[in-house]
């Protein structure tokens, strides 16, 4: 692999059949199709696409990406059109991130009714942040949150968490004023945030294994039974549960920097990766138990891939979702009347993007660097795009 950055695809590409050998059975529809999108994307087997220049007719060809969610390559560019779009949402006060975590006593349930789960898992963030923040003795004022679901930690472990964004500020319920946060450090008190948050995930968990919405197959089986089960949550509700907050942080600026950073993550990148030896990947990796040290850990490829693909998530689940003044009804009208409060106008927030994520959303030609890429021929894969050629002698592009 001599000039060539490692990545993802390699592992999945050299060692699948392997892979396949072993936990070929276990795989889901979904997961089958991660595995080979991801394998697949950006070479010949999934098509070419000829682009030239409006300017100064410069051609290219590169090869077709798989847009799937979970693939490393194809993430960065489907993060910086998102954040365009929420840019618009962005209000000129700090915010807060907030993170929510569960005992790993329930990552084996959760793993196996992922959507059932994660749902519930939103729903008790955000009620848990909405309810706090209404209460006059902590801010008294309706709040916006934006929430994005992780499932995994440094080393590829299931770790089902939530990430969320929250301005420190909400409207006053009376609609009349905007409410600042009145604390000093943090925005809410996150003990409170803890216990709150912890009812509720249990009383929605024994609402749903009452209801038969959850299923305990394997070695999860033994929790079917409502003895075995409610003996569990009676035992996590004298835990602690870990919520994490810090301090509010700056406007904007400051927003689109941590959204790039959480929104569109997938379970490793590639720059993480270090290289395969002897059927081993070695990757880089933050241990949260020694302060964040960040260390290098070697697994087997084919247990690599297995951790990574028990983060696929389930079909059409939506990972990123807002709720109060950020929810989809009522965002529009919300967010005016905080701006008119706030005494601000909507800012242009695509200059706070670097010269690379413009480059690559306008589709900078490299040549001319004045006009824009448009694809104007495809080819399936096999086929030659007609008789257009690239003009460049280092024209295709499989990167």
């Amino acid at each position: 692999m001599t000039g060539h950055r490692l990545e993802v695809a390699d592992v999945f590409r050299g060692f699948q059949e392997q892979f396949f050998q072993r936990w070929g059975d276990a795989l889901s529809d979904q997961q089958r199709k991660v595995l080979r999108d991801i394998g697949l994307c950006r070479t010949a087997a999934l098509g070419t696409h000829l682009e030239r220049c409006d300017r100064c007719s410069y051609e290219t060809v590169a090869y077709d990406s798989c847009r799937n969610r979970h693939c490393p390559k194809c993430q960065s560019s489907a993060r910086d059109r998102w954040l365009l779009k929420q840019a618009a949402s962005l209000l000129p006060v700090p915010y807060v991130h907030a993170v929510f975590t569960v005992p790993e006593q329930l990552a084996p349930i959760a793993l196996r009714n992922q959507k059932v789960f994660y749902a519930m898992l939103f729903r008790a963030a955000s009620e848990t942040l909405l309810e706090i923040a209404a209460d006059p003795r902590h801010l008294g004022a309706r709040i916006g949150i934006l929430a994005v679901l992780h499932t995994w930690s440094q080393n590829l472990r299931f770790h089902p968490h939530l990430h969320c964004l929250i301005p420190a500020g909400g409207l006053a319920p009376d609609h009349s004023r905007w409410i600042a946060n009145k604390r000093h450090g943090f925005f809410l008190p996150v003990r409170v945030l803890s216990r709150m948050f912890r009812g509720k995930l249990l009383s929605f968990l024994k609402r749903s294994h009452r209801s038969g919405e959850l299923c305990f197959p394997g070695k999860v089986a033994a929790l079917s039974s409502p003895r075995a089960f409610y003996s569990l949550l009676g035992s996590l509700r004298r835990k602690e549960w870990v919520v994490y907050s810090k301090p509010p942080f700056g406007g904007p600026e400051h927003v689109l920097k941590y959204l790039a950073r959480y929104t569109h993550r997938v379970a490793v990148s590639n720059g993480r990766l270090i290289s395969i030896e002897s059927g081993q990947v070695r990757f880089r990796w933050r241990d949260s138990r020694h302060g964040n040290r960040s260390s290098t850990m070697r697994l087997e490829a084919t247990e690599f891939i297995r951790r990574f693909l028990l983060h696929v998530l389930p079909s059409g689940f939506v990972k990123i979702r807002h709720f109060g003044l950020l929810a989809n009804r009522n965002r529009r009208h919300a967010l005016a009347l905080c701006r008119v409060h706030l005494r601000s106008a909507q800012a242009d927030l695509t200059r706070l993007l670097d010269d690379k994520q413009r480059s690559a959303l306008n589709r900078a030609c490299p040549q001319c660097r004045c006009g824009t890429l448009h694809v104007v021929a495809r080819a399936i894969a096999g086929q030659q795009i007609g008789s257009l050629t690239p003009t460049h002698p280092a024209a295709v592009d499989s990167s």
